[in-house]
């Protein structure tokens, strides 16, 4: 390969899955973190590492400046942007392309005509592909979304135009609901994207989530790989997968191969690609939406194909083009449980903190990706995904059986994660083979009211780098330490957190998660039913809700836009 130097602009489990593709291609891998992440499993794995000087997502994983600095740093031909963060950002495709690097990825272009939901619908429509009514451009404001849906009926869906993987995508069952879902889903897109904008379509009821895997050359060529359903979701966050789509008539799922492949064809699309489709109960295929990069759920396409999806993207890149030419039929049946550090029992509320016990699964057909190990945190700042377990067998019952075994085999100490649910899904009769019934509304509509809390410890501190200029023959060189070893070598012993436990007070208005205060939704002291909304906090880029335990007068306690912990005072209500 020519390829010689891949910049990794990502973290966790994604940029060590990409480091051990370029290890076993021979190309050496560089990989970028923030403060917090100094250490962290995929600093490890790579070859080399790079400081984004900074510890939020803005400041790091999303500023461009930085990224394109550290390539040039690393010396790097190429850039892989792994999946969320950057890697649907046409900017960025374009900067690494104009710096003479190579974008492993779709042409800044493919990405502005397919990663732009609006213009991604507009494409569907001419090449015939089955669609929802939905508005043709960016709403310019709330009342935009409410006239649409007067015209089109409820319950519609706000999403971000840009973006994807769940977030900034809100519900609303009523028209009171429409500026407030448009609201939330703005400043969750920008928060996590670094862009809001955002359209309004026709909401499924109760649907299956079915989509398919694309490669494509550059050239016009785009082969479908397979198709995965991932109707189990949480939040609109995709918690189980699986690969081939169950359930599926041959008529379906020539539908959808045809469809994705005619929408990427059209923008001569070039890499890994996936096209989404909601699949109704009445059997009605809807388009969704194209993420124009690798999915978190890979995994499976690969183990029933034998396809190394990230191998492809290498290959695609350096100007080789595919190792196949057609579909290649699945063997078996392959199932990904996303491991979040989230509590199903608490609303799949965020866990994070340090991972104090890990016992990984394994034996035969059993896969495990992971972005930390025993003794790594779980960083509230950023996604809650520690590891993907991924199980593939004969068929979809025994794939079953595999992974009840091998989650049985996991544990997890220090943070709450999602594996009590999985093993509840296993045991659900809509989740089985024979009676497959599960929607992408389920979870919450069903199994949620069922789960208890996990126990879990107080969320420690967040690690925080200090910088320290020092000089080191004739050169001054800037050190990032650990701001507990600067304490301590300056005799200040350890210094007094947040514990993380609940005030204790009754009145007290507590933050169920860590994370931001982005917004109050009513007035300090004005008066509040027990359950009303009150305020938003962002925790690990999504937005939870923070409702009043009790009825009384609100007495604010925190500015918007304070960080907080969880089980800290917001405020009181007396």
């Amino acid at each position: 390969m020519t390829i010689q130097t891949v910049l990794i602009a990502n973290r966790g489990e994604i940029a060590v899955r990409i480091a051990r593709a370029c290890a076993e291609a021979g190309i050496r891998s560089v990989a970028v973190y923030a403060d917090q992440d100094v250490d962290a499993m995929h600093v490890r794995v790579a070859d080399a590492a790079i400081a984004l000087h900074g510890a939020t997502a803005a400041d790091t994983y999303l500023d461009i400046p930085s990224i394109l600095a550290a390539a040039r740093e690393a010396g790097a031909d190429a850039v892989h942007p792994g999946y969320g963060f950057l890697s649907e950002r046409a900017e960025l495709a374009r900067a690494v392309e104009e710096a003479g690097m190579t974008w492993i990825g779709p042409s800044p272009e493919s990405i502005e005509a397919l990663g732009d939901k609006v213009s991604a619908r507009r494409i569907a429509i001419e090449v015939g592909a089955p669609l929802a009514a939905g508005t043709d451009s960016p709403l310019a404001d709330a009342d935009e979304a409410v006239a649409f849906a007067r015209e089109h009926g409820l319950p519609v869906v706000v999403k971000a135009a840009f973006g994807g993987g769940g977030r900034g995508m809100r519900i609303a069952r009523t028209l009171e609901e429409v500026p407030e879902a448009f609201a939330a889903a703005s400043r969750e897109a920008a928060a996590a994207f670094g862009r809001g904008e955002c359209f309004v379509e026709r909401y499924l009821e109760h649907p299956r989530h079915v989509e398919a895997q694309v490669l494509g050359d550059g050239r016009g060529t785009v082969v479908v790989v397979g198709d995965r359903d991932c109707s189990l979701q949480r939040r609109s966050q995709k918690v189980i997968e699986e690969a081939p789509a169950p359930g599926l008539t041959p008529a379906q799922r020539e539908r959808i191969h045809v469809a994705a492949r005619d929408i990427c064809a059209a923008v001569d699309y070039r890499g890994a690609g996936t096209v989404e489709f909601l699949l109704a109960r009445d059997g009605t295929i809807a388009f969704l939406e194209v993420n124009t990069r690798l999915q978190v759920e890979h995994p499976i396409t690969e183990v029933v194909t034998g396809v190394d999806l990230v191998r492809e993207q290498l290959r695609i890149a350096d100007g080789l083009g595919m190792s196949f030419d057609a579909t290649p039929a699945p063997v078996g049946h392959a199932i990904e449980l996303r491991v979040n550090a989230e509590d199903p029992g608490r609303g799949f509320l965020p866990s994070p903190g340090t991972i104090d016990v890990l016992r990984v699964p394994g034996g035969p057909g059993v896969r495990w990706d992971a972005g930390v190990e025993a003794g790594d945190r779980v960083e509230p700042a950023f996604d809650s995904l520690v590891a993907k377990l991924v199980v593939h067998a004969s068929d979809r019952d025994a794939a079953l059986t595999r992974l009840r075994r091998a989650i049985g085999e996991l544990e997890v100490g220090g943070v709450a994660t999602v594996a009590p649910f999985a093993l509840a899904v296993l045991d659900e009769p809509a989740f089985a083979t024979e009676s497959f019934a599960v929607s992408t509304q389920w979870i919450e509509a069903e199994l949620m009211p069922r789960l208890e809390p996990q126990l879990r410890p107080a969320t420690p501190d967040a690690s925080v780098l200090r910088r320290v200029a020092i000089e080191v023959d004739g050169r001054r060189v800037v050190l990032g330490l650990p701001d507990g070893l600067l304490a301590a070598a300056a005799g200040a012993g350890d210094r007094a957190g947040t514990t993380g436990a609940p005030t204790g007070d009754a009145a007290a208005l507590d933050a169920p998660v860590p994370g931001t205060l982005v917004r109050w939704l009513v007035d300090d002291g004005a008066e509040v039913a027990q359950g009303d909304a009150v305020a938003v906090v962002d925790a690990m880029k999504m937005e939870t809700t923070v409702v009043a335990h009790r009825a009384g007068v609100l007495t604010r306690g925190v500015d918007e836009g304070a960080a907080v912990a969880v089980g800290d005072a917001l405020g009181s209500i007396g």
